[in-house]
């Protein structure tokens, strides 16, 4: 029996700094900023680093630092960066036993460019783990007390509902952190799904998708979420910080003004795993909980790659001041939590 089982991408993260490439402002881009270099020529890199990254397995390693016997159930291909990605796992305490390799698809990989006004552009190839497929999964060793379930991509893309499903069934807890891909389901479908999780976890651009409202105006956010979704609601709004709902409060937090960045990959999947961590460490206790979350995303921040900065259990951290209000200006909201 696990305590936790994640679901999610595995990626073969490739880091790379250079001085050699520019900026140019274009309306043809989405962002009216493109990034470029010469055509036809050898391009100098500064630095290269290798590591591993993806939604499943980066909140897996954040369970297994806390102490929490884990396991990772995704896809890699068959090839080098798959069995590295494997012996990591394992030497991280992580279950790679429900694993699946892909016989058509390499393994994800992730080309992180960095060094340009300090901002980075990411280019990724979605390889095995979007092949993973419903008859992949190994239903009978699913044992374990929660699920967390990261973005997902490919055939699960739009199928993860029968997860949802099959932990809402067999006692399972769920902490769910969609992708675009998730929320662009049909709001019936996503409220039939959303009503099975226990920990909701959005960042506020997802909030809005969802909700269809602008993300600045969080109380009415978080009103709509509570009539879509049954358990505790997250929104994390980057270095603004996060605001949470269990239903009857609103609980806000900001991380430390003068934080150390190295490094943003990854700082997403370690507050969520870190909150789901400190949940279950505490017995419930939001504010906790939202403690380790805050500091687990601003230690993943300080070193390059996913993994690399992750807390480990009982090591010491900076506590934020969490701040607790009614969900609503009349007062409590009806407790939903569970």
């Amino acid at each position: 029996m696990y305590d936790v089982i994640t679901f999610g991408a595995a990626t073969k993260d490739i880091f790379i700094k250079t001085k050699k490439l520019k900026v140019i402002e274009n309306k043809s881009f989405a962002t009216g900023k493109g990034v470029c270099f010469n055509l036809g020529s050898k391009v100098d890199i500064d630095e290269i680093l290798f590591a591993s990254g993806g939604g499943g397995t980066n909140t897996a390693v954040t369970f297994a630092n806390q102490g929490f016997k884990v396991a990772y159930c995704g896809a890699v291909g068959k090839d080098l960066a798959g069995q590295e990605i494997i012996e990591e796992l394992g030497n991280l305490s992580v279950g790679a036993e429900l694993i699946s390799k892909s016989e058509t698809q390499p393994t994800n990989h992730s080309i992180v460019i960095d060094g340009i006004k300090n901002d980075r552009t990411i280019l990724v190839y979605r390889g095995a783990s979007g092949e993973l497929k419903k008859d992949d999964i190994p239903w009978s060793k699913l044992q374990t007390k929660w699920f967390y379930i990261a973005p997902l991509s490919g055939y699960l893309c739009d199928r993860f509902g029968e997860i949802v499903n099959f932990a809402h069934k067999n006692n399972i807890k769920v902490a769910l952190n969609p992708g675009n891909c998730q929320l662009s389901l049909p709001i019936t479908t996503l409220k039939v799904i959303l009503d099975k999780v226990d920990i909701l976890i959005l960042n506020q651009e997802e909030a809005s998708i969802l909700t269809g409202i602008p993300f600045q105006k969080e109380k009415d956010i978080f009103k709509k979420i509570d009539e879509i979704c049954t358990g505790i609601a997250i929104m994390t709004k980057g270095g603004r910080g996060v605001v949470i709902s269990d239903g009857q409060y609103l609980y806000r937090a900001v991380p430390p003004p003068k934080r150390k960045v190295a490094d943003e990959t990854g700082a997403g999947d370690a507050f969520g795993s870190g909150f789901v961590s400190g949940f279950l460490q505490s017995n419930g206790d939001v504010e906790f909980a939202t403690q380790l979350a805050m500091a687990n995303g601003v230690a993943c921040l300080q070193k390059t790659g996913a993994k690399a900065g992750l807390l480990k259990k009982n090591e010491k951290f900076y506590t934020v001041k969490v701040k607790k209000e009614p969900c609503s200006i009349s007062g409590p909201c009806q407790c939903r939590a569970r």
